[in-house]
């Protein structure tokens, strides 16, 4: 059929093709895009709670970061996205096997949203980076994690403390609860997470 219709007419044959093609790549990227959901959601799992803080540590930075960068530009929010919208709908994967809405009005849900925006900027990093070299990825991934995660988090964690003991918390205080006891957690998954983007790269660039 593909045949017939080059034959018979190129110009109409050509875009049938092109149109499949891209329709095929957009199906595998929502397909990829919903398994990195998927794996953030298992990472959510590893889990440490912190006794003077709402916010524990978890395994999640390792997916959001690698979905960014892998999945290129706009896919890697998109999985974030998944991930956020679908935890909001009821799907259990939120830290502590949670989901519901009941998350997003809770204190991490200004990092849940940073988790698209820090994928969304390794995504654009990625489409721009001609080289995968650890030490640019390590950097990419360390201001995707520390701007791009921990602004908005902090922001809603400052206003969720506000909102249930009726006074902002000092910023000193802020970082206490919010940013300080993850510095070094947040550092060891930076560079797993950069190292394993690099063997991935590497493996896919001596198979090609």
């Amino acid at each position: 059929m593909r045949n017939r219709m080059i034959c018979c007419d190129t110009e109409k044959g050509m875009i049938f093709v092109g149109y499949e093609h891209r329709t095929a790549n957009s199906v595998r990227r929502i397909y990829y895009a919903l398994i990195m959901a998927c794996i953030t959601g298992v990472l959510a799992q590893v889990r440490i709670p912190l006794p003077w803080t709402p916010v524990p540590v978890t395994g999640q930075t390792i997916a959001v970061l690698a979905s960014g960068y892998l999945l290129g530009r706009w896919w890697g929010g998109v999985s974030q996205l998944i991930y956020l919208v679908g935890g909001a709908a009821g799907i259990p994967w939120f830290s502590g096997w949670k989901g519901g809405m009941a998350i997003l009005l809770g204190p991490t849900s200004g990092f849940l949203v940073g988790f698209i925006l820090a994928a969304l900027f390794m995504g654009e990093a990625s489409h721009r980076m001609r080289e995968t070299r650890f030490s640019k990825i390590l950097v990419i991934a360390s201001i995707a994690n520390f701007i791009f995660i921990y602004t908005p988090g902090l922001i809603h964690l400052r206003l969720w403390i506000e909102a249930t003991n009726g006074a902002y918390p000092s910023i000193p205080e802020l970082f206490r609860l919010g940013l300080l006891p993850f510095i070094f957690h947040d550092l060891m998954k930076i560079i797993l997470c950069s190292s394993l983007i690099c063997n991935i790269q590497s493996g896919s660039n001596n198979r090609t």
